[in-house]
Protein backbone atom coordinates (compact mmCIF):
# COMPACT_ATOMS: atom_id res chain seq x y z
CA UNK A 1 0.00 0.00 0.00
CA UNK A 2 1.40 3.40 -1.01
CA UNK A 3 1.94 5.81 1.86
CA UNK A 4 -0.32 8.86 1.77
CA UNK A 5 1.87 11.99 1.42
CA UNK A 6 -0.65 14.06 3.38
CA UNK A 7 -0.62 14.13 7.16
CA UNK A 8 -3.62 12.33 8.70
CA UNK A 9 -5.24 15.62 9.71
CA UNK A 10 -4.65 17.12 6.27
CA UNK A 11 -6.09 14.01 4.60
CA UNK A 12 -9.24 14.22 6.71
CA UNK A 13 -9.74 17.89 5.87
CA UNK A 14 -8.83 17.41 2.21
CA UNK A 15 -11.35 14.59 1.80
CA UNK A 16 -14.08 16.55 3.57
CA UNK A 17 -13.52 19.56 1.30
CA UNK A 18 -13.35 17.41 -1.82
CA UNK A 19 -16.60 15.60 -0.99
CA UNK A 20 -18.53 18.87 -1.14
CA UNK A 21 -16.81 20.35 -4.16
CA UNK A 22 -18.18 19.66 -7.66
CA UNK A 23 -16.21 18.73 -10.74
CA UNK A 24 -15.65 21.49 -13.32
CA UNK A 25 -18.42 20.19 -15.57
CA UNK A 26 -20.95 21.11 -12.87
CA UNK A 27 -20.54 24.70 -14.01
CA UNK A 28 -19.95 28.12 -12.55
CA UNK A 29 -23.07 28.42 -10.37
CA UNK A 30 -22.54 25.06 -8.65
CA UNK A 31 -18.87 25.75 -7.98
CA UNK A 32 -19.58 29.22 -6.60
CA UNK A 33 -22.26 27.83 -4.30
CA UNK A 34 -19.86 25.19 -3.01
CA UNK A 35 -17.20 27.81 -2.35
CA UNK A 36 -19.63 29.76 -0.15
CA UNK A 37 -21.11 26.78 1.67
CA UNK A 38 -20.70 26.72 5.45
CA UNK A 39 -19.52 30.33 5.70
CA UNK A 40 -21.50 30.94 8.86
CA UNK A 41 -21.80 34.35 10.48
CA UNK A 42 -18.82 36.55 9.73
CA UNK A 43 -17.23 38.62 12.49
CA UNK A 44 -17.56 42.39 12.56
CA UNK A 45 -14.87 45.06 12.63
CA UNK A 46 -14.04 45.37 8.94
CA UNK A 47 -15.36 48.07 6.61
CA UNK A 48 -16.76 47.50 3.14
CA UNK A 49 -16.14 50.40 0.80
CA UNK A 50 -15.00 51.11 -2.76
CA UNK A 51 -11.54 51.78 -4.13
CA UNK A 52 -11.95 53.64 -7.39
CA UNK A 53 -15.19 51.77 -8.03
CA UNK A 54 -13.76 48.37 -6.97
CA UNK A 55 -15.34 46.79 -3.87
CA UNK A 56 -12.85 46.32 -1.03
CA UNK A 57 -13.03 45.22 2.58
CA UNK A 58 -10.64 47.03 4.90
CA UNK A 59 -9.33 45.45 8.09
CA UNK A 60 -7.74 48.36 9.97
CA UNK A 61 -4.39 48.06 11.69
CA UNK A 62 -1.93 50.27 13.50
CA UNK A 63 1.39 48.76 12.38
CA UNK A 64 2.08 51.21 9.54
CA UNK A 65 1.98 48.44 6.91
CA UNK A 66 -0.69 47.97 4.23
CA UNK A 67 -1.38 44.61 2.60
CA UNK A 68 -3.50 44.62 -0.57
CA UNK A 69 -4.93 41.10 -0.77
CA UNK A 70 -6.43 39.29 -3.78
CA UNK A 71 -8.48 36.19 -2.98
CA UNK A 72 -8.17 32.87 -4.75
CA UNK A 73 -10.85 30.78 -6.42
CA UNK A 74 -9.63 30.34 -9.97
CA UNK A 75 -10.66 33.91 -10.88
CA UNK A 76 -14.21 32.45 -10.96
CA UNK A 77 -15.16 31.47 -7.41
CA UNK A 78 -14.79 33.03 -3.97
CA UNK A 79 -15.20 36.62 -2.85
CA UNK A 80 -14.63 38.95 0.08
CA UNK A 81 -16.62 36.67 2.40
CA UNK A 82 -14.88 33.39 1.59
CA UNK A 83 -11.50 34.90 2.44
CA UNK A 84 -12.66 37.03 5.36
CA UNK A 85 -11.11 34.79 8.00
CA UNK A 86 -7.80 34.52 6.17
CA UNK A 87 -7.57 38.30 5.88
CA UNK A 88 -8.46 38.68 9.55
CA UNK A 89 -5.74 36.20 10.43
CA UNK A 90 -3.16 38.20 8.48
CA UNK A 91 -4.35 41.46 10.04
CA UNK A 92 -4.38 40.14 13.60
CA UNK A 93 -0.98 38.46 13.30
CA UNK A 94 0.74 41.48 11.75
CA UNK A 95 -1.13 44.55 12.97
CA UNK A 96 -1.20 45.63 9.33
CA UNK A 97 -4.12 47.20 7.52
CA UNK A 98 -5.39 44.60 5.06
CA UNK A 99 -7.32 45.70 1.98
CA UNK A 100 -9.14 42.72 0.47
CA UNK A 101 -10.13 43.26 -3.16
CA UNK A 102 -13.50 42.17 -4.56
CA UNK A 103 -12.30 42.06 -8.15
CA UNK A 104 -14.49 41.23 -11.13
CA UNK A 105 -14.68 37.50 -11.80
CA UNK A 106 -14.59 35.33 -14.89
CA UNK A 107 -16.24 34.21 -17.06
CA UNK A 108 -18.42 37.33 -16.93
CA UNK A 109 -15.28 39.48 -16.86
CA UNK A 110 -12.25 37.89 -18.45
CA UNK A 111 -8.55 38.75 -18.32
CA UNK A 112 -7.36 41.43 -17.65
CA UNK A 113 -10.39 42.69 -15.69
CA UNK A 114 -9.28 41.15 -12.39
CA UNK A 115 -5.74 42.47 -12.82
CA UNK A 116 -7.11 45.91 -13.58
CA UNK A 117 -9.20 45.89 -10.40
CA UNK A 118 -6.31 44.83 -8.17
CA UNK A 119 -4.15 47.51 -9.77
CA UNK A 120 -6.88 50.10 -9.06
CA UNK A 121 -7.13 48.96 -5.44
CA UNK A 122 -3.35 49.18 -5.05
CA UNK A 123 -3.30 52.75 -6.35
CA UNK A 124 -6.19 53.62 -4.01
CA UNK A 125 -4.34 52.14 -1.02
CA UNK A 126 -1.18 54.06 -1.92
CA UNK A 127 -3.17 57.32 -1.96
CA UNK A 128 -5.15 56.53 1.19
CA UNK A 129 -2.13 55.45 3.25
CA UNK A 130 0.68 57.67 1.99
CA UNK A 131 4.15 56.81 3.16
CA UNK A 132 3.21 53.39 4.52
CA UNK A 133 4.92 50.30 3.07
CA UNK A 134 2.70 48.50 0.58
CA UNK A 135 2.60 44.74 0.04
CA UNK A 136 0.68 42.77 -2.58
CA UNK A 137 -0.60 39.40 -1.41
CA UNK A 138 -2.88 36.68 -2.64
CA UNK A 139 -3.56 32.97 -2.61
CA UNK A 140 -3.91 30.72 -5.67
CA UNK A 141 -5.39 32.81 -8.49
CA UNK A 142 -5.08 35.76 -6.14
CA UNK A 143 -1.37 34.99 -5.99
CA UNK A 144 -1.39 35.21 -9.78
CA UNK A 145 -2.97 38.66 -9.55
CA UNK A 146 -0.53 39.83 -6.88
CA UNK A 147 2.45 38.73 -8.98
CA UNK A 148 0.98 40.23 -12.15
CA UNK A 149 0.20 43.59 -10.55
CA UNK A 150 3.69 43.69 -9.02
CA UNK A 151 5.02 43.45 -12.57
CA UNK A 152 2.65 46.22 -13.66
CA UNK A 153 3.69 48.46 -10.78
CA UNK A 154 7.33 48.04 -11.78
CA UNK A 155 6.63 48.78 -15.43
CA UNK A 156 4.21 51.66 -14.90
CA UNK A 157 6.20 53.61 -12.35
CA UNK A 158 4.57 52.52 -9.13
CA UNK A 159 3.21 52.47 -6.60
CA UNK A 160 6.41 51.30 -4.97
CA UNK A 161 6.11 47.96 -3.20
CA UNK A 162 7.82 46.62 -0.10
CA UNK A 163 7.05 43.00 -0.97
CA UNK A 164 4.80 40.37 -2.50
CA UNK A 165 3.32 37.46 -0.57
CA UNK A 166 2.38 34.66 -2.97
CA UNK A 167 0.48 31.76 -1.40
CA UNK A 168 0.39 28.65 -3.63
CA UNK A 169 0.13 31.01 -6.62
CA UNK A 170 -1.08 30.28 -10.16
CA UNK A 171 1.83 31.37 -12.35
CA UNK A 172 2.06 29.30 -15.54
CA UNK A 173 -0.87 28.20 -17.69
CA UNK A 174 1.09 25.30 -19.15
CA UNK A 175 0.89 23.23 -15.93
CA UNK A 176 4.02 21.50 -17.13
CA UNK A 177 5.66 20.70 -13.79
CA UNK A 178 5.79 17.16 -12.46
CA UNK A 179 3.55 18.18 -9.55
CA UNK A 180 0.68 18.86 -11.96
CA UNK A 181 0.75 15.16 -12.83
CA UNK A 182 1.71 13.69 -9.47
CA UNK A 183 -1.02 15.56 -7.59
CA UNK A 184 -3.55 15.84 -10.42
CA UNK A 185 -6.26 14.06 -8.41
CA UNK A 186 -6.96 13.28 -4.78
CA UNK A 187 -5.58 16.44 -3.18
CA UNK A 188 -8.63 18.75 -3.32
CA UNK A 189 -7.43 21.17 -6.02
CA UNK A 190 -7.14 19.14 -9.21
CA UNK A 191 -5.27 19.79 -12.42
CA UNK A 192 -8.58 19.44 -14.28
CA UNK A 193 -10.10 22.24 -12.21
CA UNK A 194 -7.05 24.42 -12.89
CA UNK A 195 -7.29 23.92 -16.63
CA UNK A 196 -10.99 24.81 -16.49
CA UNK A 197 -10.26 27.96 -14.49
CA UNK A 198 -7.74 29.05 -17.11
CA UNK A 199 -10.35 28.54 -19.83
CA UNK A 200 -12.87 30.69 -17.96
CA UNK A 201 -10.36 33.43 -17.22
CA UNK A 202 -8.75 33.81 -20.62
CA UNK A 203 -11.68 32.83 -22.83
CA UNK A 204 -11.79 31.59 -26.41
CA UNK A 205 -8.98 33.04 -28.47
CA UNK A 206 -7.24 34.61 -25.48
CA UNK A 207 -3.53 34.22 -24.86
CA UNK A 208 -2.97 32.60 -21.46
CA UNK A 209 0.74 33.40 -21.61
CA UNK A 210 -0.11 37.07 -21.10
CA UNK A 211 -1.85 36.16 -17.85
CA UNK A 212 1.03 33.97 -16.62
CA UNK A 213 3.45 35.99 -14.46
CA UNK A 214 5.76 33.00 -14.39
CA UNK A 215 6.36 33.52 -18.11
CA UNK A 216 7.13 37.25 -17.85
CA UNK A 217 10.22 37.90 -20.00
CA UNK A 218 11.89 40.04 -17.32
CA UNK A 219 11.51 39.69 -13.55
CA UNK A 220 14.30 42.04 -12.49
CA UNK A 221 13.48 44.97 -10.24
CA UNK A 222 10.56 43.29 -8.49
CA UNK A 223 10.00 43.61 -4.73
CA UNK A 224 11.09 40.87 -2.31
CA UNK A 225 8.86 37.81 -2.41
CA UNK A 226 7.74 35.11 -0.03
CA UNK A 227 6.22 32.05 -1.69
CA UNK A 228 4.20 29.81 0.63
CA UNK A 229 3.70 26.47 -1.10
CA UNK A 230 2.02 23.16 -0.35
CA UNK A 231 4.05 20.08 -1.20
CA UNK A 232 1.05 18.06 -2.45
CA UNK A 233 -0.25 20.65 -4.90
CA UNK A 234 -0.47 20.57 -8.70
CA UNK A 235 0.89 24.15 -8.64
CA UNK A 236 3.93 23.48 -6.45
CA UNK A 237 6.48 23.26 -9.25
CA UNK A 238 5.48 26.49 -10.97
CA UNK A 239 5.88 28.26 -7.65
CA UNK A 240 9.35 26.79 -7.22
CA UNK A 241 10.27 27.74 -10.78
CA UNK A 242 9.18 31.35 -10.25
CA UNK A 243 11.17 31.59 -7.04
CA UNK A 244 14.26 30.37 -8.90
CA UNK A 245 13.69 32.96 -11.63
CA UNK A 246 13.34 35.74 -9.07
CA UNK A 247 16.48 34.71 -7.25
CA UNK A 248 18.45 34.44 -10.48
CA UNK A 249 17.32 37.98 -11.35
CA UNK A 250 18.57 39.34 -8.03
CA UNK A 251 15.16 39.60 -6.37
CA UNK A 252 15.18 38.43 -2.73
CA UNK A 253 12.89 35.41 -2.75
CA UNK A 254 12.10 33.04 0.09
CA UNK A 255 10.28 29.75 -0.42
CA UNK A 256 8.54 27.79 2.30
CA UNK A 257 7.24 24.41 1.16
CA UNK A 258 4.91 22.81 3.70
CA UNK A 259 5.17 19.04 3.50
CA UNK A 260 2.10 16.91 3.96
CA UNK A 261 -0.16 19.80 2.95
CA UNK A 262 -2.53 20.40 0.03
CA UNK A 263 -3.56 23.45 -2.02
CA UNK A 264 -5.77 25.62 0.18
CA UNK A 265 -4.41 24.30 3.48
CA UNK A 266 -4.27 27.78 5.07
CA UNK A 267 -8.05 27.52 5.32
CA UNK A 268 -7.41 24.87 7.96
CA UNK A 269 -5.98 27.32 10.50
CA UNK A 270 -7.08 26.20 13.94
CA UNK A 271 -7.30 22.60 12.72
CA UNK A 272 -3.97 22.05 10.98
CA UNK A 273 -0.90 23.09 13.01
CA UNK A 274 0.95 23.53 9.72
CA UNK A 275 -1.58 26.15 8.61
CA UNK A 276 -1.08 28.17 11.78
CA UNK A 277 2.69 27.83 11.43
CA UNK A 278 2.51 29.02 7.81
CA UNK A 279 0.42 32.03 8.81
CA UNK A 280 2.78 32.85 11.66
CA UNK A 281 5.76 32.63 9.32
CA UNK A 282 4.11 34.83 6.70
CA UNK A 283 3.13 37.33 9.39
CA UNK A 284 6.70 37.49 10.70
CA UNK A 285 7.97 38.12 7.15
CA UNK A 286 5.40 40.87 6.63
CA UNK A 287 6.22 42.55 9.94
CA UNK A 288 9.88 42.67 8.98
CA UNK A 289 8.94 44.47 5.75
CA UNK A 290 7.14 47.13 7.75
CA UNK A 291 9.88 47.54 10.38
Amino acid sequence: MTRDPLTPAARALCDALSAGFPRPEAGVAALRAAARAHLGVLPTGATDTEAGGVPVRVYPGAAGLVVVFAHGGGWVLCDLDTHDRLCRALASRTGATVVSVGYRRAPEHRFPAAEDDVRTALEWAAARYPGQPLVLAGDSSGGNLAAAVALRARDLGGPGLAGQLLVYPVLDHRLAGASAETYAEGFFHTTAHMRWYWEQYVGPGGDPALASPGLAPDVTGLPPALLVLADCDPLRDEGLAYARRLSAAGVPAQVRVHTGMFHGFLGGAGVLPEADAALDGAADWLRRLGA
